[in-house]
């Protein structure tokens, strides 16, 4: 997790299995990208042996529209997906999930690492160029470091870089970085994006995040396969090929990524042909689009989970009391939550149960040592009841004159998460609790509630985007909003000794041990509800082709655009 976490705002299922939040697997197979659907396989049509065709307009969907592409700020899926297009990584992960340095990569080779593991060398590409003409330099790479750790800009990636002590500039192509101390995890803080010195450098931190840099294409330099020439909020924005770029020439000469109201007209744009790659079927739709001639539908376990993450700020609650502070409380809400249900009926079976931030199977799994919630509402109220939780007049509970009812926030045009809501809704109920959901727009939801941490409870997905455990940033009380991604406010002194203990040594096994410890506390004292891993269904229209070995990958971060660069679309 050292990597900034990304919320899924478009997803359809889940998001944690190889490279994942937490405890994702980064010995994953080639053959996770084999087509899977709920109810079989089928082939991958779009896998081919002919020869690349250049030219072109491939068309990408969502049914929520970006924030920001500026690298610093990107915190969402719809951001980081158009960014994926524009801004070139420094290094990239390779399908296994390991470190690599891409043709398309800023980075010449994958860093030197010193043996003590505390120091890191990183070479650039001397070719490598901004779509200003300008170089991409070391004072790039040290800018952009500096630039997430200063508390003054407010970064959610901050935990990414906190732990550097010195920068040296070796020359214009290298870069040592060295470490206060040991950060296993430190080489995926590496799989990030840079922001140009000479553009930013006079810009003061605290005013980055309004800067028009990432939301203006006409004042927003990139160094990508594509550059970025227009945004019509919540309508589409377009990528073209740059003929000026440093690397080999993308087949694909243009790039729409539409943006449509809700997951079903997208699903619909996807059978008229309209769009050519939609990253989140709703699983109830699968089989229709399957049967349509010429489409794709990709499904095999993602990086990313679903959670119910409370939140413990009394600042957010209307009477400033918070409901969620007994442990005995959200151990009852786990509890009373049908978890088996949600993955049976609204996941149509393409889910697994989840009780702490871990995949299973990944090397840090915590496997039996993790608190199982089984389904048992009258379990859930006998723990209600000895957290002093007593029935009103309307049979909602109270406890210290205080209604036990809360708002549950999601995403606007999300459809899964609009009948996890209601089931949420429905089960709490059963139970004395009142929950009111409500749906919001990503766009909105994200500035004025997600980074600030402003909510009573929200519905929603994290998108691991490396396959390292460590969870320092989610769940630290070190990383409080808006300059962490610990959104409600949670402390536990326990787990942050343990977050810090896991990533200071690099040895596996030992870390494992640590992860194990930190499954038993995080699932006992429960700063989420964490309800399970799923399949992000990807459809795609004939028209997009790609060879064998760059086929999207689902168990990587943005792998249903693994390669993209080698793709090509027939007319």
């Amino acid at each position: 997790m050292v990597k900034t976490k990304k919320w899924i705002a478009l997803l359809a299922t889940l998001t944690l299995v190889g490279a994942l939040f937490v405890g994702c697997s980064n010995t994953k197979s080639s053959e996770s990208s084999t087509t899977k659907a709920p109810t079989g396989s089928a082939v991958d049509t779009n896998k081919s042996t002919d020869k690349p065709v250049d030219g072109g307009t491939l068309t990408f969907s969502s049914f929520s529209d970006i924030v920001s592409i500026n690298p610093i700020f990107v915190a969402d899926t719809a951001s980081a997906d158009a960014a994926k297009f524009v801004m070139a990584n420094l290094y990239d992960l390779d399908r296994k999930g390991n470190l690599a340095a891409e043709p398309w990569s800023l980075a010449a080779s994958v860093p030197e690492i010193s043996a003590d593991g505390k120091t890191y060398t990183v070479k650039l590409k001397k070719e490598a160029k901004w779509s200003d003409g300008q170089p991409v330099t070391a004072d790039d790479v040290i800018f952009t470091i500096n630039t997430f750790r200063d508390p003054k800009v407010g970064s959610p990636g901050i935990g990414q870089f906190d732990k550097v002590d010195k920068l040296e500039k070796v020359d214009d192509q290298t870069v040592k970085i060295t470490l206060k101390q040991v950060f296993a995890p430190f080489q995926y803080s590496l799989f990030n994006q840079l922001i140009p010195y000479h553009v930013l450098k006079d810009v003061k931190p605290e005013q980055l995040k309004d800067n028009p840099y990432g939301k203006d294409p006409a004042k927003t330099v990139t160094n990508g396969s594509w550059k970025w020439t227009e945004w019509k909020q919540s309508q589409y924005l377009t990528f073209e090929k740059d003929p000026n770029y440093w690397g080999q020439q993308p087949h694909i000469d243009k790039v729409v990524y539409k943006i449509y109201a809700d997951q079903n007209t997208e699903v619909q744009a996807l059978i008229k042909g309209d769009t050519d790659l939609i990253q989140a079927i709703p699983v109830t739709q699968v089989e229709a689009v399957k049967k349509k001639n010429g489409l794709t539908v990709l499904l095999a376990p993602g990086p990313q989970y679903e959670y119910v993450a409370f939140n413990f700020k009394p600042e957010n609650f209307p009477d400033k009391f918070v409901p969620f502070t007994g442990v005995k409380t959200r151990q009852a809400i786990a509890t009373a939550l049908n978890r088996q249900g949600m993955i049976d009926n609204i996941l149509k079976g393409t889910g697994t149960k989840l009780n702490a931030p871990f995949l299973p199977g990944s090397w840090a799994d915590p496997g039996s040592a993790v608190t199982e919630y089984k389904y048992d509402p009258a379990a859930a109220k006998k723990l209600l009841a000895e957290d002093g939780w007593v029935a009103g007049s309307d049979g909602i509970l109270t406890k210290d004159g205080h209604r036990f009812s809360f708002e549950l926030q999601y995403n606007a045009g999300n459809s899964r998460r609009q009948q996890v809501a209601s089931v949420i809704q429905q089960n709490l109920k059963e139970v004395g609790i009142e929950v009111k959901p409500k749906a919001i727009d990503f766009s909105s939801w994200a500035e004025n509630n997600l980074t600030p941490g402003k909510f009573p409870a929200v519905l929603l997905s994290w998108s691991l985007n490396n396959p390292d455990p460590d969870g320092e940033q989610t769940f630290s009380s070190k990383y409080y909003p808006p300059t962490g991604q610990n959104m409600g406010w949670y402390k536990n002194e326990k787990l942050d000794k343990l977050w810090v203990d896991g990533y200071s040594t690099v040895d596996q096994a030992e870390r494992k041990k640590v992860y194990e410890e930190v499954g038993k506390e995080i699932s006992t004292d429960l700063p989420y509800v964490f309800l399970y891993q799923y399949g992000q269904p990807e459809g795609l229209g004939s028209r997009v082709k790609y060879a064998e070995d760059d086929a999207p990958e689902a168990s990587l971060p943005y792998g249903y655009f693994f390669h993209v660069q080698n793709w090509w679309v027939t007319q």
